[in-house]
């Protein structure tokens, strides 16, 4: 008996150590986090350039109490300096997962879910992989400069690190673009879409999390998003489509897509569910941080778990 009980303790610790449906985030740190992130002097947009940097330099902190290889990616635009921030794990290995998510906001907004959600999932995910033994190099990138008047621009953040990438012919896998991963509601008719007859298919509550995918995507999408969902520790819903369809390329994995990298979105559907998209009332207390909490575990679990 007395074998058995410590066979049994020696399975667990194995499935912390590799992976599983336990729970991995703390929604303590997550709360803190979003509360340093968005209760600022000054709204974290292009005009105001020093909080940014200040963001910045917040992330950069968080970032090296997990990892070593910290970098920073600047460049000038208009005159001012602006910046990536980018944290790697498993450098030693060649083939490369990037992870991101944008940190600055547009206009005059705290911009909890858009996009301090997914900052957070990022600084989450530094502390998980701390010390893990990775099949693959994993980066994690927080842009800057992914909102209005740079979207769609070559100034966005993340299209300067894809460009980086192509020119260091980098070995990319695959990317994940985390974009408000924190708002949910369960009520009827709280979920909307680009096409009405999307109803009939992913039903009217906002009460999941989505995988946004184009048609054709490669191995790392479809692997990454089985293992995404194995968990099942919340409910996920796949959304493939033509890159054309608004709303499938409205972040940073659009400029990934442009290098030709497997790239995909992991989103709350944004202004589609949460109607404090690019407004003053996107505040951390419209959030639902436990389930927030959950999509992080699953994009840790996820990684950990899939296969090359």
């Amino acid at each position: 008996m007395n074998n058995f009980k410590i066979l049994i303790g020696f399975l667990f610790i194995l499935t912390l150590n590799y992976g599983s449906t336990y729970a991995q985030s703390d929604t303590i740190l997550i709360k803190d986090y979003l509360k340093t992130l968005t209760k600022t002097p000054e709204f974290r947009n292009h005009n105001n350039i020093d909080q940014l940097n200040l963001t910045a330099d917040y992330i950069k902190t968080v970032f090296k109490k997990s990892s070593d290889s910290v970098a920073i990616q600047e460049y000038m635009v208009d005159q001012k300096s602006y910046q990536n921030i980018i944290c790697s794990f498993g450098t030693e290995n060649k083939k490369r997962i990037v992870i991101g998510a944008h940190y600055d906001v547009c206009g005059d907004q705290e911009g909890a879910d858009d996009n301090a959600s997914g900052v957070v999932g990022l600084l989450e995910l530094s502390r998980l992989l701390n010390g893990k033994k990775l099949a693959y190099r994993i980066d994690l990138v927080a842009y800057t400069l992914e909102e209005p008047p740079y979207f769609r621009t070559e100034f966005m953040g993340s299209y300067i690190h894809a460009k980086s990438l192509n020119e260091a012919k980098a070995d990319i896998y695959g990317m994940i673009s985390l974009e408000m991963i924190g708002y949910f509601k369960d009520e009827e008719k709280s979920q909307n879409y680009p096409l009405g007859i999307l109803a009939a298919k992913y039903g009217n509550k906002g009460n999941y999390i989505t995988i946004v995918k184009k048609f054709g995507s490669g191995p790392f999408v479809h692997k990454f998003s089985k293992s995404f969902k194995a968990t099942k520790s919340i409910l996920t819903k796949t959304f493939s489509g033509p890159p054309a369809l608004p709303g499938i390329d409205f972040s940073d994995h659009l400029n990934y897509w442009k290098f030709g990298y497997d790239a995909m979105m992991i989103t709350d559907t944004s202004f589609y569910r949460n109607k404090n998209y690019h407004q003053k009332t996107d505040t951390m207390d419209t959030l639902d941080i436990s389930r927030m909490s959950k999509v992080i575990d699953e994009v840790y679990n996820g990684l950990i778990s899939m296969k090359l």
